[in-house]
């Protein structure tokens, strides 16, 4: 590390202020460098109400990281990746800047599915034709050099389980289980829902998408989950078991076309000791899939969280404890994270280039290189992403 990184780390690790101003969710192979030697350490981190201490070997993680492939993805619409036009422009932008990764929503929580060649959407009346012609945009991208991810939302469906009432979640009296929002959800058990899922996964990589990504890989939340009837008996065991069955399932259904596999998870679940109550346990899941990518936007974290007053304010703090506790939990298999990172503002708290620097930094220090970033309106700050800054506030050897 040389004497400007690490100033710049030493600032943004000793003054939130540096990097939160407060205002009114390539397909090429680099060259591995030689891993740094950097010394075994222990790590000692409190994680829920139980400290949790393992021996690391940074030079393991960093060995394992740098063999793999590294991502630096932004997340996509189905419109803005479906429009030719928008595609061009994304294109045009990414061609500029460090970002080698796109994350193409399929499905979505709508219950929608983008892609066309889907039997059971239209048989569901789920499809809508958002992606119209999904070979050239795949070729668009290939093209670009880009790596492709299908992102499909597994669980959480606001269609089928109003079609399929046998295949939701319910209540004790046969009801549709809701949310507080009114959000339905069908039943993580049941294997003809897994099928539709791999359905609109075998879909995605026979059209040539690198990789498939389950999201709401989880149960419900934000209501009175209590009340949550499925097909099988429920509680932390199955659930957890469960989750990691569904994946070892996609592997199988999906091995004829050499697809990786991941899944996302709540961003605590680095910390947390349990499954937080939706079954996504990060070391089952880490074990089922080829890469796990926790949703670790620091707007989403509650007050207090990790001792922060205000967690989106202090985004290097958020991203740095977290991925802490993922390492000390995880061991080897902490290589396969790659943290969805927040690119958009909330709550009042403005998101730019120095927010966005703070949080690729973070997941540097901490000895990844893979990372995507989210906006819900496909608008990315571009200039934290340009070769020229990347190389001046986080890898400073990036080629």
């Amino acid at each position: 590390m040389d004497m400007l990184h690490t100033v710049i780390f030493l600032l943004l690790a000793s003054s939130s202020h540096v990097y939160a101003r407060p205002h009114a969710h390539a397909s090429t192979k680099v060259k591995p460098a030689r891993p740094p030697v950097i010394a075994t350490q222990t790590v000692s981190v409190q994680a829920s109400t139980e400290t949790v201490k393992t021996e690391v070997s940074t030079t393991t993680i960093r060995a394992l990281v740098l063999a793999g492939r590294q991502v630096r993805g932004i997340h996509l619409t189905c419109w803005g990746a479906g429009s030719a036009k928008s595609r061009r422009e994304l294109i045009k932008k990414i061609s500029g800047s460090v970002i080698n990764t796109v994350v193409i929503a399929v499905k979505e929580t709508d219950g929608k599915v983008y892609l066309p060649g889907v039997e059971k959407s239209v048989k569901w009346n789920s499809h809508e034709n958002a992606i119209a012609d999904p070979e050239a945009m795949l070729k668009d991208f290939k093209g670009a050099g880009i790596y492709t991810v299908a992102r499909i939302v597994s669980f959480k469906d606001a269609v089928l389980p109003k079609v399929r009432r046998d295949l939701a979640v319910k209540t004790p009296s046969g009801d549709l289980w809701r949310s507080h929002n009114g959000a339905t959800w069908v039943d993580p058990y049941n294997h003809e829902v897994w099928d539709y899922l791999l359905d609109i996964a075998e879909r995605s990589a026979k059209l040539g998408f690198d990789e498939i990504q389950f999201d709401y890989l989880r149960y419900p939340s934000e209501g009175n989950t209590s009340l949550c009837r499925y097909s099988k008996p429920n509680n932390r065991h199955t659930a957890t078991a469960n989750l990691k069955d569904f994946l070892d399932y996609a592997r199988k259904r999906l091995a004829p076309y050499k697809v990786n596999i991941s899944a996302d998870v709540f961003g605590l679940t680095t910390t947390v000791k349990d499954d937080m109550g939706i079954g996504q346990d990060i070391n089952t899941l880490a074990s089922g899939a080829d890469y796990v990518y926790p949703m670790m936007y620091p707007s989403h974290y509650y007050p207090g969280e990790y001792g922060l007053k205000v967690p989106n304010r202090e985004p290097y703090k958020v991203i740095n404890r977290g991925l802490k506790d993922a390492r000390a939990k995880l061991g080897t298999d902490y290589a396969r994270l790659r943290p969805y990172l927040q690119d958009f503002s909330l709550f009042g708290v403005h998101y730019g280039p120095s927010e966005v620097r703070a949080q690729l930094m973070a997941a540097h220090l901490n000895l990844l290189e893979s990372w995507v970033l989210w906006n819900p309106a496909n608008k990315y700050t571009w200039t934290a992403l340009t070769p020229q800054a990347y190389r001046a506030f986080v890898e400073p050897e990036y080629k």
